[in-house]
């Protein structure tokens, strides 16, 4: 069945998680399936998020933890 589930990938202890991703969710196991467009879109993301945190902890910052929503406006005309 087609719905939102979390996306969550780890790199050098680093986490990330994308809430709210459509996708294809088994009803038997749970394991959720991606569009390849959709794949595309976390990919992009979820690089540019490690890098951000890389940065972070390299500079030794004290925050550990990021939330960012990101949303979109449509006019309608």
């Amino acid at each position: 069945m087609w719905r939102s589930t979390v996306f969550e990938y780890s790199d050098e202890g680093i986490s990330v998680r994308v809430p709210n991703v459509h996708a294809w969710v088994c009803p038997e196991d749970g394991e959720a399936s991606f569009t390849p467009e959709m794949i595309d879109e976390l990919i992009v993301t979820v690089r540019e998020l490690i890098e951000t945190a890389k940065r972070a902890r390299e500079r030794r910052s004290s925050l550990t933890e990021y939330v960012v929503a990101v949303g979109q406006e449509f006019a309608v005309n």
